[in-house]
């Protein structure tokens, strides 16, 4: 639960509304559930009876609302209950591609681009609202995030358009590169880093893993992914390393230099847990590399720990190297959807973030310093 002592004394900005897109519908129901328990172990009777703290205690916070669509496949978002005076907190899964809808007599499965039109239909619909908060795990178009040649910008440009339509904060996670706040500096952004939540995974599952430097050592994929391979690693108390892609710039392939080899920059590993950092499995083949040359290198049990699992060209290739012995568990968050089959396999863990994100709200609810926000991994 959120640390009380944090938020005892901090009015609320405004009534508590959740809006959980369809995209988000299982999340957002977990978090709901998590702030009714929150709110509901506060005994303050000062809290109780004061009139400033009116819709304090709901049975749901979760807003009844329709994004409707026509034949043609055009949208607009409708709320089915009154939100004026209401802080407003919005959540999305943008990488949710099971979400359909028909156009001309096709099922269209929802892009990415479509979520993030649902999303501005559902913040110009939210006017009255006292305050607009976007929650969105996986940062639109994240991965564009800086111009090289004549292309478009569309992360900045995005959270530029969100700004200009009145976003007061704006919350994602582990974003590729968090510098893309400096396109808007007078939003707030908050980029959670989900670390705890992964060491909490692997330990309440049937691994038996020791976190010192003398068994375990934390390994970045990628020059890219270093930053979170130090950040991980220093948590832990435990060493670093990386593997640097080796290209051939001298031929393109699908708009991509090929990688020529993975070189390993670091201490010995040789018998050593191996955790595997990065913020997400796209394909999943560098991933799975990385992890097969680990084991050539004689590592001991090797862990894939990844934000967000995309796994966009399915689940095959990791089954096939789970029975091939090149790693022991993958742990990934539901921040974004995952394929329900996932769950049936004997290498998947799950991190659950609904907790931590219901007391990320409760805490922006109150105007409270981010910092305290430690205080509720446990």
């Amino acid at each position: 639960m959120p640390d009380l002592h944090a938020l005892e004394n901090a009015m609320p900005y405004a009534p508590l509304k959740i809006v959980a897109m369809p995209s988000a519908k299982e999340m957002g129901g977990r978090i709901n559930n998590y702030m009714v328990e929150f709110r509901k172990s506060v005994h303050n009777d000062k809290v109780k009876k004061d009139p400033a703290f009116h819709g304090y205690f709901e049975k749901n916070y979760l807003v009844d609302f329709d994004v409707p669509r026509f034949g043609s496949g055009e949208a607009k978002a409708v709320f089915n209950e009154s939100i004026r005076g209401k802080d407003l907190f919005i959540i999305t899964d943008v990488c949710n591609h099971s979400i359909t809808y028909q156009m001309n007599g096709y099922v269209n499965h929802m892009s990415p681009d479509d979520h993030y039109q649902d999303l501005k239909r559902v913040i110009s619909a939210s006017s009255t609202a006292a305050r607009i908060n976007v929650i969105m795990p996986f940062l639109y178009e994240g991965r564009q995030h800086k111009r090289n040649g004549r292309e478009s910008l569309d992360c900045a440009y995005a959270l530029k358009e969100l700004g200009k339509m009145g976003v007061a904060n704006f919350i994602t996670f582990d974003a590729h590169d968090p510098r893309v706040q400096n396109s808007t500096p007078l939003i707030g952004f908050d980029n959670i880093m989900p670390p705890y939540q992964f060491v909490k995974a692997l330990l309440n599952s049937d691994i038996d893993i020791r976190i010192d430097k003398d068994h375990l050592i934390v390994i970045s994929p990628d020059e890219g992914a270093l930053d979170r391979a130090i950040y991980f690693a220093t948590v832990l108390g435990v060493d670093t390393g990386m593997f640097y892609k080796r290209r051939d710039y001298s031929t393109i392939i699908n708009g991509k230099n090929p990688i020529v080899a993975h070189e390993f920059l670091g201490d010995n590993i040789e018998g050593k847990d191996v955790i595997i950092i990065d913020d997400m499995i796209s394909s999943g083949g560098s991933m799975l590399d990385t992890a097969r040359q680990l084991k050539r290198m004689k590592a001991g049990r090797v862990f894939i720990c990844c934000t967000f699992g995309l796994f966009t060209d399915g689940l095959d290739a990791f089954d096939i190297a789970f029975k091939e012995k090149a790693f022991d568990r993958v742990v990934v968050t539901n921040l974004t959807y995952l394929p329900p089959e996932i769950y049936q396999k004997p290498w998947f863990i799950e991190a659950d973030m609904s907790k931590l994100i219901s007391s990320i709200i409760d805490f922006l609810n109150h105007n409270a310093s981010m910092q305290s926000i430690s205080s509720t991994y446990a």
